[in-house]
């Protein structure tokens, strides 16, 4: 539905948003009413270069025709039936994920909070029914960010956050320890330590990329001490980071793996990946999910992960992110740039991030903003060396107006 459809201004429908809803997001100031490739546009059909991309979620483009044609084709065919019958998406998906990442089993989830939910559930269960009932505790990254459900708020590494600020305690059980730091983590570890949990990049925590020697020598410590090692690839995974998911990057396997966002194609879907031997820990009733596996968002993913790995946009990523990140650093007011793939950040020696977006935004760019140094940039992978020059012609531009004030 485009806003010339419902014979409202703009104004007008901004007004019924901000009187009927509960808004939690700081806005930006205008109707996204239609979206194609690397642009969104607003009622006017003015376009904005989209390298924000839904955060994450639109890395085969907006309105990916294939994407639609799944959507269209499946929704006339059957929407919902929860997950007492077999249906064909969810069926073909499974094996399609499982085989391409290398795992065993796959559970669905419809966001990447849940997914994170779940997997921290896995592993609990997984713990407490191997070792005792006291054997649960996971460690975490400070600075982590694992979404807004209980668990894994309780699992995000950022006391001062406001996603944990006036909720109560937390969930007990978590541990946090410096990301990078390896030794850290070790000293972290109990004899009650059931699993290691992480980002190999942290999204919120400012884009800042694992190191080799980190992940390797998590994967090794959690092997010698019959600890799991949970991936939180919500943001990273499908393509993102220049391989089809992060820890291929490092050459590693997790025990279980969280997903969302691009998997989808701009639908909503979630799920995580397991080893055989953890994945049976979730038994009749231990787990469930009613929208989980939805057929056609299943469709929309199966369509989306053919584009992403047919069009091996893993490696347009690696390729376009190395360029944008070398522009980028060339920059007046940048301390450093940081990321891996196009999971980009962009941190200022002086200048307030949040000022930055929004002079992109009054450019036609739509970036976000972490913190108070911080623009993140996470656009879809199909981006070419012309988006990025336009991307940085803007920032640049940005950076001045607001270094003027």
């Amino acid at each position: 539905m485009k806003l010339a459809d419902t014979g409202l201004t703009a104004e007008e429908l901004k007004a019924k948003a901000k009187k009927y809803m509960i808004e939690t997001y700081e806005r930006f100031d205008f109707v996204a009413d239609s979206a194609k490739g690397v642009y969104m546009y607003d009622e006017h059909g003015t376009p904005y270069l989209d390298f924000y991309a839904g955060i994450a979620v639109n890395s085969v483009g907006n309105c990916n025709e294939k994407v639609v044609e799944a959507i269209r084709e499946q929704a006339g065919t059957i929407m919902q039936t929860f997950n007492y019958p077999y249906t064909v998406p969810q069926a073909l998906l499974a094996e399609k994920i499982c085989t391409t990442l290398g795992m065993d089993k796959i559970f669905y989830q419809n966001t990447g909070t849940e997914a994170n939910e779940a997997m921290i559930k896995m592993a609990r269960k997984y713990g407490v029914e191997k070792y005792g009932p006291n054997h649960y505790n996971i460690v975490t990254a400070e600075k982590s960010f694992h979404g807004r459900t209980f668990g894994a708020m309780s699992a995000t590494g950022q006391p001062d956050n406001a996603c944990q600020i006036g909720f109560g305690g937390m969930v007990p059980g978590f541990t946090y320890a410096p990301y990078n730091d390896l030794e850290a983590f070790k000293n972290a570890c109990t004899e009650n330590t059931i699993a290691i949990m992480i980002e190999p990049v942290q999204g919120e925590g400012g884009v800042n990329p694992a190191t080799p020697e980190f992940m390797t020598g998590l994967r090794k410590f959690c092997d010698e001490k019959h600890i799991l090692l949970l991936l939180d690839e919500v943001q990273t995974g499908w393509c993102r980071t220049g391989a089809v998911m992060s820890f291929m990057n490092y050459g590693i396997k997790p025990d279980i793996v969280s997903m969302a966002k691009a998997m989808g194609g701009g639908m909503p879907i979630g799920a995580i990946c397991a080893t055989e031997e953890v994945a049976k820990a979730f038994t009749a009733g231990s787990h469930g999910t009613t929208f989980g596996g939805h057929p056609v968002c299943c469709a929309a993913s199966l369509a989306a992960i053919a584009e992403m790995l047919d069009k091996d946009l893993a490696g347009n990523a690696k390729k376009m992110g190395a360029y944008f990140m070398k522009k980028l650093s060339a920059l007046p007011h940048v301390k450093e740039v940081r990321g891996q793939g196009l999971m980009v950040g962009v941190e200022f020696t002086d200048l307030n991030s949040v000022e930055v977006k929004h002079a992109c935004f009054d450019r036609k760019l739509l970036v976000t903003a972490i913190g108070s140094s911080v623009i993140r940039m996470v656009p879809p992978l199909i981006i070419t060396e012309s988006d990025c020059d336009k991307a940085c012609d803007i920032i640049k531009e940005a950076i001045e107006a607001v270094a003027a004030q």
